[in-house]
């Protein structure tokens, strides 16, 4: 059933062709503007920043690029608003478990989106500034699970945000800090290996660089098994946290609704 759930979320996003290729511009041009601001960085740092030189740095970002629209960085309301309208009490009908359900839509949504926006920026990147990446089978195949492992964290994430829609009337406040949070303690903007020594400890405190940091670093041949675990952990307390706040929610709307 959730193989069934996998290929329909695959199938349902590949019907936005044009908006995927519309995403790929997009991103190819912002990958652009944020390759030249940290090669300069590494420029001027003496050409070498944390184990990056100007090469490694922008295949950090165009890595990155490859995997934001996969990974989903941003803002979800799919379930608050179902939640909002009442119509969540047809998940709680279902024989599937509406966590599960929906992390298997959206791992087929990540599959989907990866060739066209993904594969295009690493080409993007290859001709305009070069990129470095390893060449042994076994790294790209550890670094598509940690990539999977990845999108489902951010999914975990995700749930969780809009899990609060159980109890407040509007989610503007949490998913616009969760927003912010993510894209910084993620690695979006610049490495987390880069932050000052407070800000890396208070990012590992999270699960927001296995979300986009990880798959970068085993992508990169910077990271093996150790980081994929460390995200399989992440993952599983998510899930955990998910299907009980889930089942709280669940049971004050059917106390609720008598």
């Amino acid at each position: 059933m959730y193989a069934t759930l996998f290929v329909l979320g695959f199938r349902r996003w590949s019907a936005y062709r044009t908006a995927a290729v519309a995403g790929a511009f997009t991103n190819s041009v912002f990958g652009l503007i944020r390759a030249s601001v940290l090669m300069a960085v590494v420029g001027t740092a003496g050409g070498a920043l944390a184990g990056y030189d100007r090469v490694t740095a922008a295949t950090y970002v165009w890595l990155g690029q490859a995997l934001i629209a996969s990974i989903n960085l941003f803002t979800w309301s799919e379930l608050a608003e179902r939640i909002r309208t009442g119509d969540v009490a047809i998940d709680l009908a279902r024989p599937a478990d509406p966590m599960l359900s929906y992390l298997a839509s959206d791992l087929g949504r990540a599959a989907f989106t990866l060739l066209p926006r993904g594969l295009p920026q690493l080409a993007i990147g290859a001709l305009v500034t070069g990129v470095s990446l390893p060449r042994t089978p076994g790294t790209y195949a550890l670094g598509l699970l940690s990539v999977a492992l990845g999108t489902a964290v951010s999914f975990g994430c995700r749930w969780l945000v809009n899990l609060s829609a159980f109890w407040l009337l509007d989610l503007r406040g949490p998913m616009t800090l969760y927003l912010v949070l993510a894209n910084i303690l993620c690695g979006l903007i610049v490495p987390v290996h880069w932050f000052p020594g407070w800000l890396a400890a208070l990012a590992a405190a999270t699960p927001f660089p296995s979300m986009l940091q990880a798959p970068i670093d085993v992508l990169m041949g910077r990271a093996g098994w150790q980081t994929v675990a460390v995200q399989a952990l992440w993952l599983a307390g998510l899930l955990v946290l998910g299907r009980a706040g889930f089942a709280l929610g669940a049971r004050k709307l059917v106390v609720q609704g008598g």
